[in-house]
């Protein structure tokens, strides 16, 4: 009966973690590279930004859809349910705020009238398990001095040059550091503005890096297969 017992408070308390807490999250595209790489596993920070009906399921909302609700620093890497479809969770750097005027001039972002600067830094190479790429890589420090690295293959794509996007009140503007491979708010048929209501939590710490592999099941070689420069980090 005590090992029951046992089992039953250490399943509640994970419960419990999990619901109020931090949520651990899988990074399934390259969309924010080089923050977060396909095998990256984050916990999220649940009550970030107070609870809502994303990061706690079984609750109820009030009208304004969030409990202890708190805004979103510039910066912040967070888990959103996508507006257009809520069953997907996508990751992303909260780069404008409510009210914020947010364009992209020749690669380069630009909030309210001010571009951002934007540094250049020896390219990355990633091994992604199948080959190895190089990728041009910048330093970008946003208005609040939060300083995090991008990556822009080049200044001339198709989302390198937008028309200003207003941030509308109760909505946050999310983009992927990884620019020229991200959907993001510059979609905005796509994914477009992020209600504050769709904000699952902030991304605090990788706790666990892997390069891919299809087989996933072989257990015995994820020693040699995990990033050990990348574990038990924080996400900035």
């Amino acid at each position: 009966m005590d090992i029951l017992g046992t089992v039953l408070w250490a399943v509640l308390l994970a419960l419990v973690f999990r619901s109020f807490v931090y949520q651990p999250f899988s990074i399934p595209s390259g969309s924010m590279v080089p923050t977060l790489l396909v095998g990256d596993y984050v916990f999220v920070s649940k009550f970030a930004y107070g609870f809502n009906r994303y990061s706690l399921p079984f609750w109820a909302p009030p009208v304004d859809g969030r409990l202890f609700g708190r805004l979103p620093a510039r910066g912040d890497v967070a888990v959103f349910r996508l507006p257009a479809d809520p069953d997907q969770d996508y990751i992303k750097r909260i780069v404008g705020l409510p009210g914020d005027q947010v364009q992209m001039v020749g690669g380069v972002l630009t909030i309210n009238g001010e571009p951002v600067k934007r540094e250049p830094m020896a390219d990355l190479v990633i091994d992604d398990g199948a080959e190895k790429l190089s990728l041009r890589r910048f330093v970008e420090t946003l208005p609040n001095g939060v300083a995090h690295e991008i990556m822009q293959e080049r200044d001339d794509g198709p989302l390198d040059d937008t028309s200003i996007y207003v941030v509308p009140d109760g909505h946050v503007f999310a983009m992927g550091d990884n620019r020229e491979h991200s959907q993001d708010s510059r979609m905005l048929t796509k994914v477009g503005y992020i209600p504050l209501e769709n904000l699952v939590g902030r991304a605090d710490l990788r706790f666990l890096s892997i390069v891919p592999h299809e087989a996933w099941w072989k257990i015995w070689q994820w020693p040699s297969r995990i990033r050990y420069d990348r574990t038990m980090r924080s996400v900035r």
